[in-house]
């Protein structure tokens, strides 16, 4: 699960693959979490942009006020969840970030990890939208994240952005099969 992640200067780490930025400014956010407006890239037919979405996405069928919005969605199962399905099919995002936080439970103690790639790249992590809100998808962790936690965020490579967000390719397939990043970790 990734619950926790930093973004910096979003602006400026997307302009070679955005046509434009629409309200949002080159922040640094060290502690970006759930329910809060975070820059996410969306395909339109003239080009991508960079928005800002609600992290945290309460299901249109819901009807209890009291919903705790989803943040994260399984890669496994989302094309069996009704509240997925229809989505990863129409309406993809890439969130951008420069690293992402993972607790390790260790006794009564939990102590955080910061995970970044190997290649200190920019991370762009696969999710979903509806209207103005956004969850991540994700994955069973790969063996060096899995001693700190059993999930982590699907990443993909900035080559791959737009083969992703092309409606015309199954994403939930493309996300399984591509060659994802190697990820280092702080503790």
């Amino acid at each position: 699960m990734c619950g926790r992640y930093v973004i910096t200067n979003p602006v400026s780490k997307t302009k070679k693959i955005v046509k434009s930025a629409i309200k949002v400014d080159d922040i640094e956010n060290y502690n970006a979490h759930p329910y809060q407006n975070l820059p996410v890239i969306k395909k339109y037919t003239n080009g991508n942009t960079l928005e800002n979405l609600k992290w945290g996405m309460v299901p249109a069928w819901s009807k209890k006020k009291e919903f705790r919005p989803l943040i994260n969605a399984r890669l496994e199962t989302i094309d069996e969840k009704i509240s997925f399905k229809k989505l990863i099919k129409l309406t993809r995002c890439i969130a951008v970030a420069d690293g992402f936080y993972e607790w390790k439970r260790e006794e009564k103690e939990k102590i955080p990890h910061y995970f970044i790639r190997e290649d200190k790249k920019t991370i762009f992590f696969a999710g979903i939208y509806e209207n103005d809100q956004f969850s991540l998808i994700t994955e069973e962790a790969s063996k060096n994240i899995n001693e700190i936690h059993h999930r982590q965020p699907v990443i993909i490579d900035q080559a791959d952005i737009n083969r992703y967000l092309n409606l015309e390719f199954s994403g939930s397939n493309f996300l399984k099969e591509c060659k994802k990043p190697n990820l280092i970790f702080h503790e």
